[in-house]
């Protein structure tokens, strides 16, 4: 029995890496000149003046790409938090009904109107689906500012949705630059036996291939030049730690 269960559980794990290779392949074949696109357009930001910002891409993916060892410096965190404390009682509940949604996308735009966000600038976010209000205000209030939108999103998907924002549009529809994670509707891409629907989703993967292709893109157009972008070491290799220091030093003076 535990030798049948290894078997099984060996065909699943190749399974799945067969279709980790497929999608590689994919990625590569059909998004490079996305990818370029996209990596053109940060490195001209950077080098008239402007940041990068990174917003939710989906499960905090996002954080994969800031300060990491080998990475770029300039990637910024786009975050914000907006707290009400006002409990009512449920005899009041009709008085919120409604009124998230509306609060949310209010904050949206106000976290780009009142932020560091500058003309000039470049947003990455994302949404698998494209459908949801929040990525979408994101990227409309960017662009109304005069920055740049790259997106991460499934075409696939998203053209068997409906958006849920008042405009009616999905990511794709605000965004300058558009990476493709081709994952399927409903994300997921395996059949495994004994459920009725697939299962592992495939975004995570995608957006962490793309995201490194991209910023990798972007650090080889910057090492061609005699300035190139600061970029970090590991913190916890022999004098990591002082290397780190330095280059924040440089990139607090320079900006890239």
């Amino acid at each position: 029995m535990l030798l049948e269960s290894a078997i099984i559980d060996i065909v699943i794990t190749e399974t799945l890496i067969s279709k980790y290779h497929e999608q590689l392949d994919t990625l590569a074949q059909s998004e490079t000149p996305a990818v370029e696109q996209a990596a053109q357009l940060v490195w001209k930001a950077l080098q008239g003046g402007g940041a990068i910002w990174l917003a939710e891409i989906g499960h905090s993916l996002q954080k994969d790409f800031l300060s990491r060892a080998g990475g770029l410096a300039a990637l910024r965190h786009f975050a914000w938090n907006l707290t009400l404390d006002q409990s009512m009682s449920e005899a009041f509940a009709s008085r919120v009904s409604g009124k998230n949604e509306a609060r949310s996308l209010a904050a949206t735009k106000l976290a780009v109107e009142t932020g560091n966000m500058r003309a000039g600038d470049v947003l990455v976010l994302g949404s698998v689906s494209g459908k949801n209000s929040m990525p979408v205000e994101l990227a409309l209030s960017a662009r109304a500012l005069g920055a740049k939108v790259i997106a991460f999103t499934s075409m696939t998907y998203t053209r068997d949705v409906t958006s849920i924002h008042p405009s009616g549009k999905r990511l794709f529809e605000c965004a300058d630059v558009v990476l493709d994670l081709h994952t399927p509707y409903g994300d997921c891409a395996m059949s495994i036996a004994g459920y009725d629907h697939l299962l592992v989703p495939f975004s995570g993967f995608s957006a962490i291939v793309l995201g490194w292709m991209l910023w990798a893109r972007v650090m080889e157009l910057g090492g061609e030049t005699s300035e190139p972008p600061i970029t970090f070491m590991s913190i916890n290799r022999d004098g990591g730690k002082e290397a780190y220091e330095a280059a924040m030093k440089t990139f607090n003076a320079r900006g890239y």
